[in-house]
Formats: C-alpha cells, sequence, structure tokens
C-alpha cells in the first residue's frame, strides 16, 4: 500500500482519482510533479496497471529524468518500467516501432534545426528563389508553425505571395525529406498525429499499449501536441493533464493555454482539482503574485497561499537609470554574501537577452562570478561576436580570423570555394587576406560574379575602416557599420522570434560603445575593443559559485532563495509596442510572465525600475511598470531617491519601521491630493529637465502636474516622471 500521508487534501484527491478524464491546475510551487508521480505510483500500487501500460509526456528532458528518478524512488523496478518521455521523443519511439504502416521507415534520420536549415535552403536554390528576401529560417519558422497545427503543404492559407512561396517550398522540403528518409522535429508529432488519425492499423498499435496517459506542463502544449495526447487516450479516456494556465508563457511558440482552460469542453466529465497550496514562497511574496495576476481576466480563478512564514517586505527600489540598478544588484549580493547566503542563493531576472550587458559589466568589475541559464554572456552571441569582427578588421586589417568571420556575414554571396582559393592564395604570397582583397591581380583570377561581389566587400571595409579613422564618435562608428553592412537589414528581414532579440542585443553594443567613450572622452576604438577582450578573457577565469542572470522566460520551473527582478519600466516590463487595447491578449501574457517572475522567490523579492534607461540604443524616460502599481502596498517598501544624490539603498538592508507607501502613488487614477507632499510650490525633480517648481496639480489618468523648469519654460508632466527635489 502506498503511504499517501504526506499530501495535503487537494493532492491526494489528484493522486487518489480512478480514472476518467482529470485536469489538475498546479500553482507555483505547490508540488505538481509530486502528484504525477504518486499518481503513477497509486496506479501501479493500487489498482494493478502494468508499469509499460503508463504514459508519462514531459516537455524537456531534464524533466523526464526528474520523474524517473522520482518513479524509481518509490517504486524501485517498477519505476522504471513506466514510460516516461517528451513529446518528441516519444512520438519518435512509436514511429519507429508501428510507423511502417503509414510510410515511415523504422530506421529515419530526425534533422535538428540546422539539418532543416540546410534543406530549407538547398529548397530555395532549387526553385530559383532568393534567400536574401525568402530567410530560410524564416521560411522553416513557417513550416514548423504549420505542423504544430496539423497542417500540410496543401492545407496552409496563402493570402499573400510570401505564404504562396511558403507552400512551394514546404511541398518540395515534404518531398526531399521523403527521399532521405528523414523527418524533422515537427514531423515526430505531425505525422504521429495524422497516423493515429488515419492508419487503423498505426491506431489499433498504439492506442491499445497505453492504459493512462499523464501530460505535465499541459498549459504550453500546442495544437498538435493537444490532439496526439486526445488521440492516445481515445479508447479508456483515462487522461490526467496537469498545469498552471497562470504561467503560459510561450504563446510565442505556438502554445496555447485554452488547452488547458477548455479541457472541460473537450471531456465534460472531467474531474478538476485545484492545487493552491504553496510550498516555496513567503505569504508576502505570495499575496504580491497573487495581486497581479488576479488582474488577468482569462484565466481560472486560484489563489495561492502558505503556511510558510510571513517574510520580509518585498522591496520595491526606484534607481537613476541603468547602471545605478547594476550597483543595486551588485550591494545587494554583497551584503547578502556577509549574512552567510552563497551566491547561488541568487537570481537576477530582466526582461530581455540586451539588458544583461550592464549586470554583467557591474559584475565582472567586483570579480564576482556569474552564470547566465538559457543564453550566452552578453559579448559571445553571434551577432555580438560578428559585428566586434567587423570593428576589429576596421582597426587592424590584418585581422584575418575576425575578416573569415565576416566576409559572408551577413550573406553576401562569397561561398567555401571562394574563400577557399583565397586561402590558398594568401597561403602562396604569404600576404594577409586583406592585401589580396586590395590587389586587383588577385582579384581578376576569379570569376565575374566572384571578383563582383569581393569588389563590393573591399569597398565596404575600405568605406568603414574610413570612418573608423575619421575621430568619429564610437556610437556614430557602430550605427554606422550596423546599416552599411546590410547588419540590420538582415535581422529586420528575418521572420522569427529570435531576431528581436538579436537586433536587440546590436543596439546594445553600439550602446555600449558610446556608454564607454561618455565615461572616457578621448578613448579610441581599439580601445573599446581592448576593454571588451579583456573583460571576456576574465570571464573564463571566475569559477565555483556564482550568481544566476537570467531572462523570466528561462526562469520558469526554477527557485531561489532571493529574486531581484530589475527593468520594471513601461515599455521594459511590460514589452514595448504591447498594446492592450489592441491585443489585450500580450498584456496578459506579460503579466503572467511577472507572476512567474515573483514566484520563483523563496525568501526575498527585489523589484527595480529605473528613472532613466539606455536601452535597445535609445534612451528614455522609465514610467513604473503597471504590475508594480498592482502590489499590496502593506507587502512593499519603496526605496528610492529623493534627490540627485540617492542614498545607498541595499537590497537586504534592516529597518526597524513598518512598509511605508512610495513617495508617489502609482495606482491607475489615483487622486493626487493623497499623493505625499505633491502640492503646488514644491520643489520637484525630472530625469531631464532637472529642478523646478510644481504650478497646478492635474487630476486624471495618468495624473499630470504643470512644473516651471529654469532654462525649459513650464511643462506639463506625468505626475510618475517626478520626484521630490
Amino acid at each position: 500500500m502506498l503511504d499517501l500521508s504526506s499530501l495535503n487534501p487537494r493532492q491526494r484527491e489528484a493522486v487518489i482519482h480512478e480514472g476518467g478524464p482529470l485536469v489538475v491546475f498546479a500553482g507555483a510551487g505547490s508540488g505538481k510533479t509530486r502528484v504525477i508521480t504518486f499518481r503513477v505510483a497509486q496506479l501501479i500500487a493500487s489498482h494493478d496497471v502494468a508499469p509499460w501500460r503508463i504514459l508519462a509526456v514531459t516537455f524537456t528532458n531534464k524533466a523526464a529524468g526528474e520523474m524517473r528518478e522520482r518513479l524509481l524512488n518509490l517504486l524501485g523496478e517498477q519505476g522504471a518500467a513506466v514510460r516516461v518521455g517528451t513529446f518528441h521523443a516519444t512520438c519518435a519511439r512509436l514511429l519507429r516501432r508501428h510507423g511502417e504502416s503509414s510510410g515511415v521507415s523504422k530506421d529515419f534520420t530526425i534533422y535538428d534545426d540546422q539539418d532543416q536549415q540546410a534543406l530549407v535552403k538547398r529548397v530555395l536554390r532549387d526553385l530559383g528563389l532568393d534567400e536574401k528576401r525568402y530567410q530560410p529560417k524564416a521560411i522553416a519558422g513557417r513550416i514548423n508553425r504549420a505542423k504544430q497545427e496539423v497542417q500540410g503543404p496543401g492545407e496552409i492559407e496563402t493570402p499573400d505571395a510570401w505564404s504562396e512561396v511558403v507552400r512551394r517550398v514546404y511541398a518540395t522540403y515534404e518531398e526531399r525529406l521523403r527521399l532521405a528518409n528523414a523527418l524533422d522535429f515537427g514531423d515526430l508529432i505531425y505525422r504521429t498525429v495524422r497516423a493515429l488519425e488515419s492508419d487503423q492499423d498505426f491506431r489499433e498499435a498504439v492506442v491499445g499499449r497505453f492504459a493512462h496517459v499523464l501530460v505535465d506542463e499541459f498549459q504550453d502544449t500546442n495544437h498538435a501536441q493537444f490532439r496526439l495526447v486526445r488521440l492516445l487516450s481515445e479508447g479508456h479516456r483515462n487522461l490526467c493533464v496537469v498545469g498552471d494556465d497562470d504561467q503560459s508563457i510561450y504563446r510565442w511558440r505556438g502554445a496555447d493555454r485554452r488547452n488547458i482552460l477548455d479541457f472541460r469542453a473537450s471531456f465534460p466529465d472531467a474531474t478538476l482539482v485545484k492545487l493552491e497550496q504553496n510550498y516555496r514562497s513567503t505569504q508576502r511574496i505570495l499575496r504580491a503574485a497573487n495581486a497581479v495576476i488576479e488582474r488577468n481576466t482569462d484565466r481560472e480563478p486560484k489563489e495561492l497561499w502558505t503556511d510558510n512564514p510571513e517574510g520580509d517586505a518585498i522591496l520595491v527600489v526606484r534607481t537613476m537609470d541603468e547602471r545605478d540598478e547594476a550597483r543595486l544588484v551588485l550591494r545587494g549580493i554583497r551584503e547578502l554574501s556577509t549574512r552567510g547566503h552563497r551566491l547561488s542563493d541568487v537570481a537576477v531576472f530582466y526582461r530581455t537577452h540586451a539588458q544583461s550587458r550592464v549586470i554583467e559589466e557591474s559584475l565582472r568589475s567586483a570579480n564576482i562570478g556569474y552564470r547566465i541559464v538559457g543564453g550566452m554572456r552578453f559579448y559571445d552571441r553571434a551577432e555580438v561576436k560578428d559585428l566586434l569582427a567587423y570593428l576589429r578588421v576596421m582597426t587592424n586589417p590584418s585581422d584575418d580570423m575576425s575578416l573569415l568571420r565576416i566576409i559572408n556575414t551577413p550573406p553576401r554571396g562569397i561561398g567555401k570555394s571562394t574563400i577557399a582559393r583565397l586561402l590558398d592564395s594568401a597561403a602562396h604570397y604569404g600576404q594577409g587576406l586583406t592585401d589580396l582583397l586590395d590587389d586587383d591581380a588577385t582579384l581578376a583570377q576569379f570569376g565575374s560574379a566572384a571578383r563582383k561581389r569581393l569588389g563590393a566587400f573591399r569597398g565596404l571595409m575600405g568605406g568603414l575602416r574610413e570612418v573608423a579613422a575619421s575621430g568619429a564618435p564610437l556610437g556614430e562608428i557602430g550605427a554606422d557599420l550596423v546599416h552599411r553592412s546590410g547588419y540590420a537589414e538582415m535581422l529586420q528581414h528575418d521572420d522569427t522570434p529570435e531576431a528581436d532579440a538579436r537586433f536587440q542585443n546590436v543596439q546594445e553594443l553600439v550602446a555600449s560603445m558610446d556608454e564607454f567613450q561618455r565615461e572616457r572622452p578621448e578613448c579610441t576604438l581599439a580601445e573599446f575593443l581592448e576593454n571588451v577582450t579583456l573583460q571576456t578573457s576574465a570571464d573564463e577565469q571566475v569559477g565555483g559559485d556564482r550568481v544566476t542572470l537570467m531572462t523570466v522566460h528561462a526562469a520558469k520551473g526554477l527557485e531561489f532563495p532571493v529574486v531581484m527582478v530589475t527593468g520594471l519600466e513601461e515599455q521594459v516590463f511590460p514589452f514595448k509596442g504591447i498594446d492592450p487595447w489592441e491585443d489585450p491578449e500580450e498584456l496578459e501574457e506579460e503579466r503572467r510572465l511577472a507572476y512567474v517572475a515573483f514566484t520563483r522567490a523563496e525568501q526575498r523579492l527585489v523589484l527595480s525600475f529605473a528613472a532613466v534607461r539606455r536601452i535597445f540604443g535609445q534612451q528614455r524616460v522609465g514610467i513604473p511598470s503597471r504590475f508594480l502599481t498592482e502590489l499590496p502596498r502593506e507587502d512593499i517598501e519603496w526605496i528610492g531617491a529623493r534627490s540627485s544624490s540617492p542614498r545607498q539603498a541595499s537590497a537586504t538592508e534592516d529597518r526597524d519601521h513598518g512598509p511605508r507607501e512610495s513617495y508617489i502613488d502609482y495606482s491607475e487614477g489615483s487622486d493626487l491630493s493623497d499623493l505625499e507632499g505633491l502640492r503646488r510650490g514644491m520643489q520637484v525633480r525630472h530625469p531631464k529637465f532637472g529642478v523646478g517648481e510644481v504650478r497646478e496639480v492635474m487630476q486624471g489618468s495618468p495624473p499630470r502636474v504643470s512644473v516651471r523648469f529654469s532654462g525649459w519654460g513650464t511643462r506639463t508632466i506625468i505626475a510618475s516622471y517626478l520626484v521630490p527635489a
């Protein structure tokens, strides 16, 4: 008999459910993996279900490994016989064993993303289509989305010329896969669903194998994955899905949280269980997370609670700019270390990868080790390294390694055979590549097409070197490079989710050049490059205990004693371009992202925003994120600069007073008469205009203030832009 005494009542209800459809809404930190593994063990121990007739599906190999380990601990050898795997691994196994009746050979090859893009590139070339106009990565992404919707080439809509090209490429691509006896990742699920729906032999062989199907992280499933698990459980209907619609943050890659929200529409007799007891966070952290997520209207109502202590107040810290924010992070880490925390206890979150640069530089300057989860260090990112290679050749034309990196980046038709001939000539004549390119006699040895492309590259680099030697500001040199090289155009035409992040990193590199020169007005481009090289070399020497840096997307499923969430400003988090009137779902996804960030914290949560932030190549005034206005006042403490010299607020400092309100009430539609001291005649400070005198306070949403500034005249300012002087 399985001992269930360690389970709470709701967990136990989900575990002992005997059969039929079951949907478990599992809040953050509520023990969902424990419920799944105990449910599997209960089916085996109490209901005599054979282990190999239970299928448990997860999204990642890590999650599958953790589930297998827990089952082994609970069941011993029987646990090893349970079919646990990712969606893709499960489908690959089914297709290899039973797919021949559907035209799938058991010895098929699986193409990864790089293989897929290489094949799409070949298809584009064979169809006479321009790779620059129809980028292989974008076409491959559209094919993947079609397979997520279980759509073949003839089923996708073609409202425009681009979509028609996708259909043509998709059709030829599928034929090439067939000839190569290969499937891509999308095919593994797509072909399994097709076989289950249309091949009776396959369906009978597969569906009869399993008596129970369990799915973890069901809120992250796409259309094809939902159809798959529904088909696999069609005969017995013993389908258990576990997830949390409030943690659905992957809409951009095809996840559809309606799969869990509408589960009872597909299975009207489904039993619903909510896991709301949290075992991770303090009461204050949970109240804050609940207060934010309850603003979403399209969700399954639930409210996390805990028996954990009340905990410390959540700190909301106003910093002057992104550099000040990075210093806040550094001070907090140092103080935590003095109190016995390891560096690995601390996680720093940001909304976009581009925000990590300033934080990385601050930690490096203090010789504090860090690791980046789900991404690369800023200066290791491909687009950053590409542009640094350009800059190195601009200052040192003899740098052949850097030149080889950029000679066909962005793609300009200089292929491997042309590069090989250049290298042969360089070895034969004992010259560098730049010298060869500058030699008309060398170029004359190539065919007209290659000669033209090499000549264009030579002209490009010559022009860039002239700009570098002109003494122009570093920021202008960087911006000119991004534009003239075609790098910006390449990313702007890249129709993939990653392209935006890559372009932000490019903008951030240009911003770092400008910032470097503002701090060192007499510096040169060579000195900037030397500084970058020394920083990245120092990274490799740091080992042992490290702080964790990551985007909020990468943080899902993790937990840390201390979490610092940075950049909580409008147009940063929530992200720029979010229009709640045009697409309210986008704002609700951003709010779910904030909820995920807050619920990663076990003991301490620090939230920060900047009065001014230079990001994505622009300097902008920071409006505090609406998510900060939604926090319960009794659980937060506002800390911020009341003057141009902010006091050194640490992320962990003790205070003998309770939580206090912000010096500005950021709540929507607030009455300005309730604002702390904001009145006619008082002195206030604005990030751009400096110190001024309040002339009039105007109620509204947002509230505004008429302020007279020296040298700027009278301006009407949104109240949240101002602080007492």
